[in-house]
């Protein structure tokens, strides 16, 4: 991961819509939603979601896959977790102690983590 590719995925991530997607596509993984259940999920015209779509794909933190007549979109995690290394890699000056309250925080399991699954 590099400076560029983080500040795009940021940019990307930087506007409500295309941030509620992401954090929507991350709550159903690893299964995916189909491009029109999002918009409909989200609350936006289909062509609207497109674009967003088109942005976050392009910033690489999501991914389409074609099945029959829908593409369902997954959120790339991979991608996610190279940008949050790339903004934590010097945390702490390298002092493990001091940066492993936010480590277990980020933990997928941490009891104070807040993750909630659209209706």
């Amino acid at each position: 991961m590099d400076e560029k590719l983080t500040i795009a995925a940021l940019a990307a991530l930087a506007q409500p819509t295309r941030l509620q997607t992401f954090r929507l596509l991350v709550a159903h993984e690893p299964d995916g939603v189909p491009a029109g259940e999002l918009a409909r999920l989200i609350g936006v015209p289909q062509n609207t979601m497109s674009a967003h779509l088109s942005t976050l794909s392009q910033a690489g933190l999501v991914t389409g896959e074609r099945q029959s007549r829908s593409i369902i979109y997954r959120a790339d995690l991979d991608r996610f977790r190279a940008v949050a290394l790339y903004l934590l890699k010097d945390c702490c000056g390298g002092n493990a102690s001091l940066c492993q309250p936010l480590i277990d925080d980020l933990a997928c399991c941490s009891p104070t983590l807040e993750v909630t699954r659209p209706n």
